[in-house]
């Protein structure tokens, strides 16, 4: 059977010329053929005051807290720098305890903190279809719609996601009316560590290719 071509792009990059003034580009750089229409239309989006705030404020917490800061005193810094007062906390049930600790993390701060849980609400998984073999490791959904729901309904400036499940997070993201930034990315068998994965793919987990 051929062997289906490879389109290549930034993830097969191995110069990142990019991000330095004088690099040179691999033939397959996006940058190097940009479409200068596509270009200006992101920069265009960045005139949005809400936009421009918040690409501010990243720039300026990446630049002041490189290899100083922990993530959690980049979200503390960052919330500040955009004014957000009102934190929304939308986390994974089995992730309690840690959300406990940013919030009191938060709020030592002088930050209002609101957490949801993704059980909030105790619906049965078979209420909107889902499949009854997946009750075997819990009986009610995750239900990260009702999570943004409940924080947009309590106009939070700034959402924070610890540990939401694989698609569950996507489900947050899409719905929240407050911008989100993510604490903890979860990984059950990696100790929520997955990058780990991709450090050890040439050896433990050579599995995965």
């Amino acid at each position: 059977m051929e062997e289906k071509k490879i389109r290549r792009s930034c993830v097969d990059c191995a110069v990142t010329a990019c991000e330095k003034k004088d690099g040179n580009y691999p033939d397959f750089c996006p940058t190097a053929s940009l479409d200068e229409e596509l270009l200006e239309e992101a920069l265009a989006c960045y005139e949005d005051p809400e936009n421009h705030k918040l690409a501010i404020a990243a720039a300026e917490v990446e630049y002041e807290g490189y290899l100083k800061l922990t993530r959690v005193e980049e979200i503390i810094q960052f919330a500040g720098k955009i004014g957000a007062k009102k934190i929304g906390i939308a986390t994974c049930v089995g992730l309690i305890r840690e959300s406990r600790t940013l919030a009191k993390i938060l709020r030592s701060h002088g930050l209002e903190v609101i957490g949801v849980a993704c059980k909030t609400g105790a619906v049965d998984k078979s209420r909107i279809g889902i499949p009854e073999e997946c009750q075997e490791i819990g009986c009610h959904m995750c239900n990260p719609i009702l999570q943004a729901k409940y924080l947009n309904k309590e106009k939070t400036d700034l959402n924070v996601v610890v540990g939401l499940c694989v698609g569950h997070d996507s489900l947050f993201y899409k719905h929240s009316d407050a911008p989100v930034t993510t604490a903890v990315t979860k990984d059950r068998v990696l100790g929520h560590n997955p990058v780990a994965a991709l450090y050890t793919a040439e050896s433990y987990y050579k599995k995965l290719l």
